[in-house]
């Protein structure tokens, strides 16, 4: 049987000598983990799988491991990824206990702590799904009971295949008629030529960010490479950065400023890393995860300058490009303000990533999206290539997921007044529930959060009273983290601590989803209402 508990470190030292399967929680104090440093500064997950027999403990001693803990590679173990972190084990455990008929305070588990739509109830596009049947099994193409336009495009994609089979490899930059439809709606967006062979397809944008973030592994001038990455930031980036030995240089969004960028923060930032690292590029969230904000023009323009004055390479993460709620927000592409810059900042190295996981899509399980690069050098460019060639192709699913989402169906084709209708439903209904959620959240003790402009989150910030923060101390745990435990002990609730996207010294957030169904979502706010009431009230 496995056991998982939480110890000291006062008491781990005997036990990592002995340990079979630990996993170290202390190892973030390596600086490249910065936001978990914050999480979980003195605290470690201890997983040991104990013998059931004498004879089996006596047999594994006489056979010792070829990679232990100690000689596997330290980037691994230093890495952390706050969205499926402790707290979401400690659920996925409690589901198990629910199961098992063990009484708790409630009777599900609510997991608001990743954008996962179709898990939380949303329905799935009908054009979507209708085309992804026809691609897996072609003789549905000879059912009248599907729409003629749905019928053309998956033909259009099969005659992309090898073999007619979406089970083949493709091209690894992906299948060209999808990369030209890419191009395509990048181009009706933006109102700027895009050439196709600047388009990757990849299995979700996570892919092709990692594809890209490898490229600048490299020491200049003896310096360790560093990227500057917003604080709040989405944990894939400090992951990455702690995978491929790079340095994490974080910049601090406003909140008071509705999470906006301000450029004497990014030269605050930039020149501090400058002592110890190589600063080779800077990312951008737009729409933000986990703050929920949508980048005015003006901010997009002064990023661009920064960047161009740093010789920086941007990445722009803007997977949430549909998801723009509130009034007055509107996306711009950074390629789209950039260009219209004019030189030099028209020249300049962007790479910008699209996913078909979030926007009124939420196919995240098929893992479809893109990267465009633009202005890269050639050589550089056909280094990409070749690194990616290695992981063969983007799963083709995925591919075809990408591709309804970037031609689809058009006025006048049969499918276009019920994909609209579906896809409006979607983005209207969570407008609706980004509204509530915030105006819930400020209307709570001692909260304060910001309107949910875009994407799917919200990240209120929460006045701990001294009392909750010197218990959490003597638990060794960051308060954030002590109050998101406790609420899921409590309510069935999982949300993901500040902490583990990196919050300013002396405050304490959370970020949560939007994502459950409105009645859903009405539930979880009055769960949430009375467990924040009787916290307050136990630790004021």
């Amino acid at each position: 049987m496995s056991t998982t508990r939480l110890i000291s470190c006062s008491a781990a030292k005997d036990l990592i000598a002995n340990s079979r399967g630990v996993f170290n929680r202390n190892r973030c104090l390596n600086k490249r983990n910065l936001v978990y440093k914050q999480a979980f500064p003195s605290t470690l997950l201890i997983t040991r799988k104990m013998a059931t027999t004498k004879t089996n403990a006596a047999a594994a001693e006489l056979t010792p491991k070829c990679l232990t803990l100690g000689n596997m590679n330290p980037n691994v173990k230093v890495m952390e990824y706050a969205v499926r972190g402790p707290l979401v084990t400690r659920a996925s455990e409690i589901e198990k206990e629910l199961e098992k008929g063990v009484k708790k305070p409630f009777n599900e588990v609510i997991k608001a702590n990743i954008g996962d739509c179709h898990a939380m109830g949303q329905v799935p596009i009908t054009f979507i799904r209708q085309v992804l049947a026809l691609v897996s099994l072609p003789e549905l193409l000879e059912d009248p009971r599907f729409p003629s336009d749905v019928k053309s495009r998956a033909k259009a994609i099969l005659a992309g295949c090898r073999g007619q089979s979406v089970g083949s490899y493709t091209d690894s930059a992906g299948i060209e008629i999808i990369r030209k439809h890419v191009a395509e709606y990048i181009q009706r967006r933006d109102n700027i030529p895009c050439d196709y062979q600047n388009v990757l397809l990849c299995a979700g944008a996570s892919d092709g960010i990692k594809s890209v973030l490898k490229l600048l592994i490299e020491k200049v001038d003896g310096k360790t490479p560093g990227v500057m990455i917003p604080i709040p930031q989405y944990p894939l980036y400090s992951a990455s950065l702690a995978e491929f030995g790079m340095e994490q240089v974080g910049y601090y969004l406003n909140e008071e400023k509705n999470w906006s960028l301000d450029v004497s923060e990014l030269e605050r930032s930039i020149a501090e890393a400058k002592k110890t690292c190589n600063p080779r590029a800077i990312v951008v969230i737009n729409p933000g995860n986990p703050t929920g904000q949508v980048l005015a023009r003006q901010n997009i323009e002064d990023i661009i300058k920064f960047a161009n004055k740093h010789k920086l390479f941007i990445f722009a993460d803007e997977v949430y490009q549909d998801n723009v709620y509130a009034e007055g927000s509107k996306f711009f592409s950074f390629k789209k303000v950039l260009v219209e810059m004019g030189e030099p900042y028209s020249s300049m190295e962007l790479a910008s990533f699209m996913s078909c996981s979030k926007g009124y899509m939420g196919e995240c399980g098929l893992r479809g999206g893109y990267t465009e690069v633009i202005n890269m050098d050639p050589e550089v460019k056909a280094m990409l290539l070749k690194a990616i060639s290695a992981m063969l192709c983007p799963t083709v699913l995925g591919q075809t997921v990408m591709d309804c989402v970037v031609n689809p169906p058009q006025k006048g084709e049969p499918s276009y007044d019920l994909f609209q209708k579906e896809k409006q439903a979607v983005l209207d209904s969570l407008a609706v529930r980004a509204k509530m959620v915030a105006d819930t959240f400020n209307s709570f003790d001692g909260f304060s959060c910001n309107p949910v402009q875009g994407a799917m989150y919200a990240f209120p910030q929460i006045k701990l009273p001294q009392k909750a923060i010197e218990k959490a101390k003597s638990l060794k745990q960051c308060p954030s983290v002590f109050y998101a435990f406790q609420l899921l002990e409590n309510t069935g609730i999982c949300i993901v601590p500040g902490a583990g996207f990196g919050q300013k010294p002396g405050t304490y957030h959370f970020r949560t989803t939007i994502l459950p169904q409105p009645e859903k979502l009405k539930s979880m706010l009055q769960k949430f209402k009375e467990f924040h009431e009787s916290f307050m009230k136990e630790y004021n």
